[in-house]
Order: C-alpha cells, then sequence, then structure tokens
C-alpha cells in the first residue's frame, strides 16, 4: 500500500462515524492509501449525529474508535494527493491548530483535491480559505461560511474547482465519488 497516493482525512474529538469512514473505505477501494490524521498520534472516540424526529437539536451516540495514523505537525503537506475534512463537532476544536490551518491552506493554494462534510466547513473557514467558494454544509454551519466569505448551497454535491462538499452523511453517496474522481484525475496527471 505504501506505492499508492496518500490521502488525509482530518478529525478530531467527536468526529462523526460516517462522514470519516465511508470515504475512507472508498479511498482504498479506489486505490488511495488514507491516511487519518488529527492533533495527536493516539486513539479518537468517534460519534454518531442525528436529529430525532421532534428533536430541534443534534442527538449525539458513541461510536467507533479510531487510530489517528500521524499528528497534523508532523504533515508534510506536499506528500498528499487531497485532503478531507470530516463532520461531528471536531472541526469546532481543531480548527485552531496553527499546523492544521497550514495544511489547508496549502491544499487551496495548490488546488489539489478538497472534500468537506456537515462541520468539516469550519476548518477552511477558520483558514480563511472559502471567500467566494460555492460549499455544501449541514444548514447550521450555513453562518459560519457565509461570515467566512463562503457561498452556502444546499444540495448533497457542491463541486466548485478542486472543492467537493456534502451538507451530512446522508450525501455521501453523491459528494465523495466526485472527489474520488477528482483525485484519480489529478494523480493521473502528476
Amino acid at each position: 500500500m505504501a506505492d499508492k497516493p496518500k490521502v488525509l482525512i482530518v478529525i478530531g474529538d467527536a468526529a462523526e462515524v460516517l462522514d470519516t469512514m465511508y470515504p475512507y473505505y472508498r479511498l482504498i477501494e479506489a486505490g488511495f492509501m488514507p491516511l487519518i490524521a488529527a492533533p495527536e498520534k493516539r486513539k479518537y472516540e468517534m460519534v454518531m449525529h442525528e436529529v430525532k424526529p421532534g428533536w430541534t437539536i443534534t442527538k449525539e451516540w458513541e461510536g467507533y474508535t479510531i487510530d489517528a495514523d500521524l499528528s497534523f505537525q508532523e504533515i508534510e503537506p506536499d506528500e498528499y494527493a487531497g485532503i478531507l475534512f470530516s463532520g461531528g463537532r471536531a472541526p469546532e476544536y481543531i480548527r485552531y491548530d496553527e499546523d492544521l490551518v497550514r495544511i489547508t491552506k496549502y491544499f487551496f493554494a495548490e488546488n489539489k483535491p478538497i472534500a468537506s462534510v456537515c462541520h468539516g466547513v469550519e476548518i477552511p473557514a477558520y483558514a480563511d480559505c472559502v471567500r467566494g467558494r460555492r460549499m455544501a454544509t449541514v444548514s447550521k454551519c450555513k453562518f459560519d461560511l457565509e461570515v467566512c466569505g463562503g457561498i452556502f448551497v444546499d444540495q448533497p454535491c457542491v463541486i466548485d474547482g478542486n472543492l467537493v462538499s456534502g451538507r451530512t452523511y446522508h450525501d455521501n453517496g453523491h459528494y465523495v465519488g466526485a472527489w474520488i474522481d477528482l483525485l484519480q484525475k489529478s494523480v493521473s496527471t502528476d
């Protein structure tokens, strides 16, 4: 697997299970090597999120655990074909990490394939990378996107150049394939 193009999946404590695992396994199927990137190299508890009927807020359950392959600090972004910002509550907290901001700015500046789902938008928004960009996100993060200059689009897959986004894990079957297509085109031209 070492000779396969590497792709980062950004998580932290309380990353959403399906936002993380669905793209992880799809990347493997497509011939990529997904690597879990987090603030520290350790085990992380993921969560499951759903707005239950009759609820006005998101209910959260504990999900699977996952080991981070590397910390943000040790990432040399030019070694990776693309990046995905997973959702859940993690982005709200990890977006302030200086190394994550550095990595995020690199992928946008280099026009490499980027995916974002749900609360994942909070990372490129904080890194000042969404100005003028069209993105899908969960409706409660519309403000985060728009206050940072982005354009909210309420669709299951929004493609804006190298940036592919979905609203929640319910959109996995729509946006992940489009992002993987961009990754495959990108590595075939390298």
